[in-house]
């Protein structure tokens, strides 16, 4: 059976998608709070990357920029919950999916389950502090049945 990351376009795909949700983000007047103290330039590359080995692509992310450790303590510490800011995140996601035209099902119904679960589970698992994030965390992998053990 074809990956979700081949399903999506590849690397190609998954970039045009990393980068319509960050424009898309950027526009939100609250989900673009997130990024006030900045991104790193190739943001959109490392989130494509990030993206393709979680959806079965190959392990570009652990092996040049880092482990599911060092993402989540990118996105912890932020004080508490942000349910809204979720709400956001997701919706720029599923417009995003549009803008690229990934929209046929199943993949697009697989694509926003797994970018909902990563937004309000993985990354939202630590809102206090970017230390109570566990060391040698691995990449969730999703397929097309959900969450992989």
């Amino acid at each position: 059976m074809q990956s979700i990351y081949d399903a999506a376009g590849g690397s190609k795909g998954l970039l045009r998608l990393a980068e319509a949700w960050h424009s898309r983000v950027m526009a939100d007047e609250i989900v673009s709070h997130a990024f006030s103290h900045g991104f790193h330039p190739q943001h959109s590359e490392r989130l494509a990357a990030y993206w393709g080995e979680a959806l079965g692509g190959p392990v570009t992310y652990s092996e040049a920029f880092g482990d599911e450790t060092s993402v989540v303590r990118i996105h912890s510490g932020n004080g508490g919950p942000h349910e809204e800011m979720d709400r956001r995140a997701i919706a720029c996601f599923e417009q995003a999916l549009e803008d690229v035209g990934l929209t046929a099902e199943p993949l697009r119904r697989v694509l926003l389950d797994y970018f909902a679960w990563a937004t309000q589970t993985a990354m939202s698992r630590y809102p206090e502090s970017p230390d109570d994030v566990p060391e040698g965390l691995s990449i969730p992998r999703w397929s097309w049945d959900g969450l992989q053990d």
